[in-house]
């Protein structure tokens, strides 16, 4: 496995396709992923996969590996060079973004007349993710068509300030209902004093995470400013437009000054958060009784059901990760959270801003053929 994965690996990282794929290769655009999913490939599951790419996951990493080798099925792996060792030690982000993949993919084939049948770890659940396979998938005719698929090409992570507008009660409990499983219950809340009690600790987690310097360094590393640095990479957390495109062509807004206690670029990140901090209108969370993997896997699916159905809404969501993360720094701040929202017990898996605000762009993806493994 390790010498196939090698022979398909770019130097540099990254994962190209083998030229017998039947999915077609992605144009070279940021965002080309975003435009008809799927249109170009005649193999179901890979039209399908063009959808689930598109799904949120965490730094916008892109960590997923797909074998088609075996007919009228897939396989999916984590390329384990696109993991986050020091935010998510346990991997435990990468899975729920594995689970967000999945659930576009169901969504996706279902849509098609087709059930996408998942088997979660079918080598096991590892304590650490390796080689051995996530999932495996298998395709037969059925599936129902899921009506909050029609928000996928419209969902988006807004990291924005969100307005005044007070939030209903209706869209909140919408939210929750769609994000309701067997393995995973939500909440929510927009009153006031529980919103102001959120809000100090996201950013209280945001702040720990700045003057974490490993951690700090992690997601720095994957943030990507201006267009043409977003062009160059394709994944992690893009910063574009206006005044960033200058203050980053003079220098003043750098990867290395944002690592710097003390400097523009790194008090202007922490005045970014705090704006997003202060704005949030309300929050979502989803908990687990346990922290299995099928149990992560399943807050994904859940995830992505919520994020749809905010979109379908009209509301904005911004998942904030920091104070759930399992590095010693934030262990106080991960407690207090949970006796927050889960004083009777249950594993917070994903806490997440809500609002109103303008629509942006898509988070860029790599595009289809850069997350094959062989066809």
């Amino acid at each position: 496995m390790n010498q196939r994965r090698d022979f398909i690996r770019l130097i540099g990282g990254g994962v190209v396709l083998a030229a017998t794929s039947s999915c077609a290769a992605t144009p070279d655009d940021t965002r080309a992923a975003w435009r008809n999913p799927g249109a170009a490939e005649t193999d179901p599951r890979c039209r399908a996969l063009s959808w689930a790419i598109l799904a949120p996951n965490p730094h916008n990493m892109q960590p997923w590996l797909v074998d088609l080798s075996a007919p009228g099925e897939l396989t999916l792996y984590v390329d384990t060079a696109r993991l986050l060792p020091i935010t998510d030690p346990f991997n435990r982000q990468i899975v729920i973004g594995c689970g967000a993949f999945l659930e576009l993919l169901r969504m996706a084939a279902a849509r098609e007349g087709l059930n996408a049948a998942v088997e979660p770890f079918p080598a096991g659940e590892p304590r650490l993710l390796d080689e051995r396979p996530v999932a495996r998938v298998r395709f037969s005719p059925g599936g129902s068509p899921d009506p909050l698929f029609r928000h996928v090409l419209a969902r988006r992570t807004n990291r924005t300030a969100f307005d005044e507008r007070p939030i209903a009660a209706s869209a909140s409990r919408t939210i929750v209902d769609a994000a309701m499983a067997s393995l995973v219950r939500a909440g929510s809340a927009t009153d006031v004093a529980r919103v102001e009690r959120l809000k100090a600790l996201v950013f209280k987690g945001a702040e720990v995470e700045a003057h974490t310097p490993a951690a700090h360094q992690e997601s720095v590393d994957r943030t990507f400013i201006g267009s043409k640095d977003v062009a160059a990479h394709r994944y992690g957390i893009s910063i574009e437009g206006g005044v960033i495109e200058t203050a980053h062509a003079v220098g003043l807004l750098t990867q290395d000054r944002m690592k710097r206690p003390g400097s523009f670029a790194f008090g202007q990140s922490l005045s970014f958060l705090k704006t997003a901090s202060d704005t949030s209108r309300g929050f979502v969370w989803l908990v687990t009784e346990g922290d299995t993997r099928a149990e992560q896997l399943a807050a994904g699916a859940s995830y992505v059901q919520a994020n749809l159905a905010a979109t379908g809404t009209g509301l904005a969501m911004h998942p904030w990760s920091q104070l759930l993360q399992e590095y010693e720094t934030q262990d106080a701040l991960r407690e207090a959270v949970h006796r927050e929202l889960t004083p009777g017990g249950g594993r917070i898996q994903m806490l997440a801003r809500i609002g109103y605000t303008k629509p942006v762009p898509p988070a860029p993806r790599r595009g289809l053929a850069a997350q094959m493994w062989r066809a």
